[in-house]
């Protein structure tokens, strides 16, 4: 079945969470919680990629991180570390964590491909258009499923120029990064464009603001987390490995009725 990612934002400013969890103790339980819920890897970040979101110092971003990913990776959980940096990635995979997550696809940082690929850690690589601070600047497309898995393409080659080894490389479409409103739509559907580049793929809808087109603007976390479930049960069926979630549960009941359905 379609593996589970849980989210662990250890930030003040996250869209959906953000200080919620910001303390150590409180992530680590929050985590510890999406564990017991059926996560499989559980993805910690420390730093928001919100759109608009301002960029935070990678010292800071650690003293955010480290804790928390020791404390679960000791008790056998697989962690990814959600980063752009790669002095944090690195910092990471020692305290304990077996996959960097990247959601500009070593784009941000010069750095973070060859770092990864010294590490021996997985790579998520995400598609993206720029920082968070403008990213909807660059969101013009034709066929968004091919210019989206082609982009995808080149990063991919870059990863392997670095020397990570295909097996290694996940990749993301980026939903609601450089992309708005029915494009995210648009995206999922051809979502088989980026599946038949080979590697694993990870899909991230979870409470993000395309949502609203088919909720309304008004609907809250938990009708939120029930439309995730779904787009996240769909993109399961369209060929995506793992799925990125904040609340597991459900997510995890809608992938168990998807498997029941196929049989």
């Amino acid at each position: 079945m379609t593996a589970i990612w849980g989210i662990v934002n250890a930030t003040p400013d996250s869209f959906s969470d953000g200080g919620r969890y910001a303390d150590a103790d409180a992530a680590i339980a929050h985590g510890l919680r999406l564990r017991a819920n059926g996560a499989d890897v559980l993805d910690v970040g420390g730093e928001s990629t919100r759109p608009g979101a301002e960029r935070v110092p990678a010292a800071e971003e650690q003293r955010r991180v480290l804790p928390v990913i020791e404390r679960l990776a000791a008790e056998g959980i697989p962690i990814s570390i959600d980063t752009l940096n790669a002095s944090t990635a690195l910092a990471a995979v020692r305290a304990g964590a077996r996959i960097v997550n990247d959601v500009s696809g070593g784009l941000a940082d010069p750095d973070m491909l060859a770092a990864v690929a010294g590490s021996g850690a997985d790579i998520a690589l995400g598609h993206w258009r720029g920082p968070s601070s403008d990213m909807y600047a660059r969101a013009e497309y034709t066929r968004i499923g091919r210019e989206v898995a082609e982009e995808l393409r080149e990063r991919i080659s870059a990863a392997g120029a670095a020397g990570i080894a295909p097996a290694r490389i996940i990749v993301d479409p980026g939903v609601g990064f450089a992309k708005a409103g029915a494009q995210n739509w648009d995206l999922l559907r051809e979502l088989a464009d980026v599946v038949a580049l080979g590697p694993r793929v990870l899909v991230g809808t979870s409470r993000k603001r395309f949502l609203a087109s088919a909720l309304g603007d008004d609907a809250g976390e938990a009708r939120k987390d029930l439309a995730t479930a779904v787009t996240s049960a769909l993109a399961a069926r369209a060929g995506a490995w793992a799925v990125r979630v904040h609340d597991v549960a459900t997510t995890r009941d809608a992938l168990a009725v998807l498997s029941a359905w196929d049989g």
